[in-house]
Formats: structure tokens, sequence, C-alpha cells
């Protein structure tokens, strides 16, 4: 469900700044600013196994990509998008397309009352927590498949009288292409992977400010749906509830709300052979029995209740923190966000929530504000999972950590950190998610039911203008993976390259790049791999 998300507690938060004399300044009509910078680019890579000095793999990459933003009046959008097609010269390693790119926009089709927006991502996520966490994805990759992920919808934002009167609506489509894991740990067998899924979320609010009343109240109710054809799993949720914020001083208020909510979470059986044995079809995946009836793997209904406090001591600084009740047991959830200036900003979030892979990942794209810089790898040049803006960032790690199919409780802690200042461009992410899994114990997936997956993860990204015609930018990674199956090791992965970019002439651009990359994972096979690249690059 997206109440309470990270997005609606910065929507309670947005609601009740004007009950403590702090409401941001109007904001100012944009200009009219648009850039739009097509370009190609071929690169040489060298990656060698340092465990094994006679593995050295050459490939040539030949890539077409687009930068662009546009900002009016009216509309705000931001399109990164990259196609790479690699041409591999070693006997038994095919060659391979990628296509990463991170989307936002909105616009706003009557001012002040009705708004347009949308996103997507191409990007690559883990299959399965206990398989290989290769970071250099060339040649024949395991455990490491595609994502494709996009949402659009309508937001409604007026006032009736003194009421302020609020709905959207969202559909989204999100799809994983490949299901292979590669070898696991001994005595490990593979999940079952998610394919595609459509989802659907709405809400409307109504409520009005201090004033009539000594305190703002609320009301608003949700509805979300994920329809995801493995196993032709289902998610619906439902929730009403009423909220109160009543200022104690100028900058603290308390808030709550309370009321009910209803999520259930069912799936079918896999068709069984005549052992009894689930079927997989020739793309690995269960083959749904389409005449099974529906097994209930999730089903929470009654009161939800949360309290908490908002502080606003300055215009810079907001602190939101609440707990209560939901899901059958205690739920913790918040934000701070601290911007001393226009250069620096950091925001934290705890969040929990009961969703599925797809209805997550539009989430996170609905969440991220329609100007940002994607951080990628350089060797590969695939998004690394975040993105920075000048308010913050967004991290994906919580969702990308593994492809399953079963809808899961994901609760976690998020922080990012960015600082742009006289040529000097820097972010931090860092974090931890958990997932616990939901199947039914009738079902050919109820060894995932209850289990508990972990993924501890940071990512420091740092860049520097050397001067008019050059720069160097770095990053440096490390994640931490626990798949929560007895028996499977944790996996570690880290890594960090850098890579120099200097203008040859107008429009020309050359990059040299290094890396060094690793995963490990105890009583399994590791990887220690060296990178380079040399590469032209022209702008358009």
């Amino acid at each position: 469900m997206a109440s309470p998300t990270t997005a609606r507690i910065l929507k309670y938060s947005a609601a009740i700044l004007p009950l403590l004399g702090l409401a941001a300044p109007a904001v100012e009509a944009r200009e009219r600013k648009a850039e739009v910078a097509p370009y190609i680019e071929i690169q040489q890579i060298l990656v060698a196994d340092l465990k094994d000095g006679s593995d050295v793999l050459t490939y040539t990459s030949v890539a077409a990509g687009i930068d662009s933003s546009i900002s009016t009046r009216n509309a705000e959008a931001q399109v990164n998008v990259r196609y790479e097609r690699r041409f591999s010269y070693e006997n038994g390693v095919g060659d391979d397309d990628i296509v990463t790119g991170l989307a936002r926009g909105a616009i706003q089709v009557v001012p002040n009352l009705l708004s347009l927006e949308a996103g997507g991502i191409a990007t690559r996520s883990r299959v399965d927590l206990r398989g290989e966490a290769p970071s250099n994805t060339v040649g024949n990759i395991d455990n490491v498949t595609q994502v494709y992920s996009v949402y659009a919808g309508p937001n409604l934002s007026t006032q009736v009288g003194g009421l302020d009167v609020n709905a959207n609506y969202r559909v989204g489509y999100t799809k994983v292409e490949s299901e292979d894991t590669g070898i696991l740990p001994p005595g490990q067998l593979p999940i079952d992977v998610f394919d595609d899924s459509i989802s659907h979320s709405a809400s409307a609010s109504v409520g009005q400010q201090p004033g009539d009343l000594p305190f703002g109240w609320s009301v608003s109710g949700g509805w979300e749906r994920e329809d995801a054809s493995q196993l032709d799993q289902r998610y619906e949720g439902k929730y009403a509830r009423a909220d109160v914020t009543v200022p104690v001083s100028t900058t603290l208020a308390v808030v709550g709300g309370v009321g009910y909510e209803d999520i259930e979470i069912s799936e079918r059986d896999a068709v069984r052979d005549i052992n009894g044995d689930p079927v997989i079809d020739n793309d690995g995946r269960l083959v749904t029995d389409k005449t099974s009836p529906r097994l209930l793997s999730y089903d929470q209904d009654g009161i939800i209740w949360d309290a908490g406090v908002l502080w606003r001591p300055s215009r810079r600084t907001s602190l939101e923190a609440r707990v209560g009740q939901r899901y059958g047991s205690e739920t913790y959830f918040g934000t701070f966000v601290y911007q001393p200036n226009q250069n620096t900003a950091l925001n934290i979030s705890v969040y929990d929530t009961v969703s599925g892979f797809g209805n997550l990942l539009n989430d996170n794209l609905a969440n991220l504000g329609t100007s940002f810089t994607s951080s990628r790898n350089p060797l590969s040049g695939e998004f690394n999972g975040c993105a920075f803006g000048q308010g913050g960032g967004l991290c994906f790690n919580d969702v990308l950590q593994s492809a399953s199919s079963s809808a899961f409780r994901a609760r976690g802690v998020h922080g990012q950190y960015t600082y742009n200042h006289r040529g000097w461009e820097a972010g931090l992410g860092v974090g931890y998610a958990r997932r616990r899994f939901f199947a039914s114990q009738l079902g050919a997936v109820a060894a995932v039911d209850g289990l508990v997956d972990e993924n501890y993860y940071a990512n420091l990204s740092l860049g520097r203008e050397l001067d008019a015609y050059s720069r160097i930018d770095t990053n440096v990674y490390a994640n931490l993976l626990d798949s929560g199956f007895a028996g499977a090791p944790n996996v570690l992965g880290i890594g960090a390259n850098a890579a120099y970019y200097r203008q040859i002439f107008p429009g020309l651009q050359g990059t040299a790049a290094v890396g060094l990359d690793s995963y490990e994972q105890a009583g399994f096979d590791s990887e220690l791999t060296a990178s380079a690249l040399l590469g032209l690059r022209y702008d358009f």
C-alpha cells in the first residue's frame, strides 16, 4: 500500500507547514529551458580475472543514447537512456544488448488543478541473492537480468471552499527478462523468478487547514492492485483513514491517524507432473495451473493507527517520525530532510510497506524528482542503482536486490547525501533493506513463505571538473547480501572505479577508465576482476 509510504509522509509534511508558519515561498515561474543531447560512443574494454590470469576478455562496445531535460512554466521532464551493443572476440562468449535508462516527467494540464506524471527505468537486477554477484556484466553472465518498468497517471489538486481536495491514479507495467540464476551453492534449489505484472494505484483525500478549528484534519482512502503473470499472483489492498494535525508551537506539531485496511495476496498452484512435482517451462519458470483455485498467501485486515511528531525548526530542516500498528504488528516510519544551502542536501527515510516487485519499483520511480543525475558505471555504462538531485537522491537497492516472484513486506532505512559546489559533485547512498516473503503453504513456492532476505549497501560517487575541458569521476560501492535460505552463505560485493574524460574538440570526448571489482561467498566461487576502458563519445 502507498499509505503511508515516503511519498505520503512528505505530503503530510507539506500539508501542515502552513500551520507552523513555515510554508515554503511561492515558486517563481520557470524560465523555458530545454536541453537535448543525443550521442554515440565506441569503446574498447579489457576485463581480466585476477584469480585466473589466463582468463582475459576483450570486447568492443558501440552505444547510442540521449540525455535530455525540459523545464517550462507548466512542465518538467528528464530522460537519460542508453542502448549498447557489445561485440566479443572470444569463442563461446555471446554478444550482448544492454538498455539502461531513467526517466521522469510531469506536466500541468490545467494549472493548479490537474497534472499528468510518468516515469520509467531500464536497468539490471540480481536474480537470486544466493548466486553470483557480478559487477562487470560482460560475456555470458549468470544471475543478472534486464528489468523494465514504466508508470503514468493523473494527479488532481484543488481547493473547494476551505477544503483541500487531492486525488491521483497510477498504472504501471514491469517486466523481468531473464530467469537464469546460474550455479547456486550446493544443496540450494532455484527460486521462482518474477516475469511481468500490471499494477494500479488510486487514492483521494479531503481536508482542512486550521482556522475555523484549532487543528487540521483530513480523510483519505486508497486502493492498490498488482496482477503478476507468474503463478497468476494477485496483490490487492484497500484502506480508509482519518488524520489530524495539532500545532504545538511555531516549529512543532503532533500528527496522528486511524483507519481500516484490508490486504489480500493470493496465487495459483503450478502444473504438476505424474509424480506431483511442479512443471518448469523452457524459460525456467513454473508453469501456472490456470484451473487451480486461488491459494491465499497473505490476508490481513483490521484497524490501523499511527502517531508522531513533525518538527520544522527552519525552512531548511524538517523531521517527521511516526509509530503505530499495521500489517498485524508494530510499524515505524519517518523522514528527515536537511538542506542548509542550495549545494547540500541530506535525506533519510525509514519505511514499512507490503508490496510486490513491480509495485515497489513503480513506487520508487514515483518518489524520484524530475531533475536528477544518474549514477553510472563508467566501464559498463550501466545504471548503478542510485540517482542524485539538488534536493537529495534515491536508491533502488531495496527492490533490485533480487527478482523473486513472491510478494513481501519490505522494511528498511535509506540515507542519501549530495554535495555540489565549485566543480565538485558528490553523492552518497547507504541503507538497509529487509524483505519477508509471502507464499501459500499449499502452492508450488511454499518454501519461500516466511523467508527473510536482507541487503546492506553503500554507494559513493565523487566527481570533479579539472578545467574547462576535462573532469574525473570515481565510484565506490559495497553490498552484503543475506538470502535467508538455510545453508546459503552471505554474498559480499565490493568495488571501485575511476574515469577521466577529456574534450578533444567540440562535440568529441575521449574517455579512459579503470576498475576493480570482487564478490565473495564462503564455500563457493568468488571473483576478483580488473577492468580497463578506452573510448570516444560524440555529442550531436
